[in-house]
């Protein structure tokens, strides 16, 4: 599934307001765009995760609710497409950007499930250090009443829809959702399709974990299978074995300058993603940061 100029600009566009912050945002010119991905299957746009949402006569199960201003949009986008209500939520990990709208739904009644370790850092407080941001404890109605800790199977709408955790990837909290019978793949922010991505190292984030855990998303992916990313347009195996390729090239070009006892200003002077940053590189995310990421990941090894 080949990128366009336009829907790199367009993705870029809305991963500028991706970042994972509760802070003070304007979410008034947001619009939510909504794609049909397969039969009762869509994805949606608008500022953060890209959402999934499943409909049929049992209700409608969501995959992440971007940010709590939002939810209106979101509920209006959904009631254009189904006139059932929202009955189950799975977040794929912990950011404000993937479980903002979390205390509204969970207050309307919604079921909101997830890995153990999105409730535990949703309870406490967390730091995010790349914006230097202290996110407080989310408030009850917010936090999963469900967890799991490998995996939870849904049977609604005709559709087998599986979760499953990963080893620490982009945070240690991370889930894939697997619609089984449409051959489609919610990865979370696992995959960020063709940007660089945010890896939380604070929150055990390693860019190894991604690496493994797109090897693992692959192992469910056929030819045709469809792939909403956490960020991005809708991709395919093709796109997702790209973005595996350009992550191994970037670790293989900063381990060894830590190995060699770089500093981590010394590794982004280096320029390690150069060659890569033309494709990878026009995101929120800038390749200095990236690479001061990746950086940080492998010198944690050492500690």
């Amino acid at each position: 599934m080949r990128l366009t100029i336009r829907s790199i600009a367009l993705c870029t566009a809305l991963v500028l307001t991706a970042v994972p912050s509760f802070g003070q945002q304007d979410f008034s010119n947001v619009t939510i765009e909504t794609t049909k991905v397969a039969d009762g299957l869509y994805m949606m746009v608008g500022a953060g995760g890209n959402l999934g949402v499943s409909v049929g006569e049992d209700g409608v199960f969501l995959v992440d609710d971007q940010y709590a201003p939002l939810t209106d949009k979101i509920r209006k986008a959904i009631a254009a497409v189904t006139d059932q209500e929202i009955r189950f939520v799975v977040n794929t990990h912990w950011h404000g950007d993937h479980t903002g709208g979390n205390e509204n739904l969970g207050s309307g009644g919604a079921v909101i499930v997830a890995h153990g370790n999105v409730r535990e850092r949703m309870s406490t407080e967390q730091f995010l250090a790349l914006w230097q941001q202290t996110v407080p404890p989310s408030p009850k109605a917010a936090l999963p009443v469900i967890t799991y800790d490998d995996s939870v199977t849904f049977h609604l709408n005709g559709q087998t829809i599986h979760a499953f955790h990963v080893p620490p990837a982009h945070t240690d909290g991370d889930s894939v959702v697997v619609f089984k019978e449409l051959d489609v793949i919610h990865a979370g922010d696992l995959f960020f399709n063709g940007l660089y991505p945010f890896i939380d190292v604070g929150s055990g984030g390693h860019i190894d974990g991604v690496i493994k855990a797109v090897e693992t998303i692959a192992g469910h992916a056929g030819e045709k299978t469809k792939i909403i990313p956490g960020h991005g347009p809708l991709a395919d195996k093709s796109d997702l074995m790209a973005y595996h390729a350009m992550l191994v090239a970037v670790r293989d070009a900063v381990k060894p300058l830590v190995e060699q006892g770089k500093s981590r200003d010394e590794v982004i002077a280096a320029k390690p993603t150069a060659a890569l940053d033309e494709k990878w590189g026009q995101g929120f995310l800038k390749p200095d940061v990236f690479a001061g990421i990746v950086f940080d990941g492998l010198t944690a090894d050492k500690k």
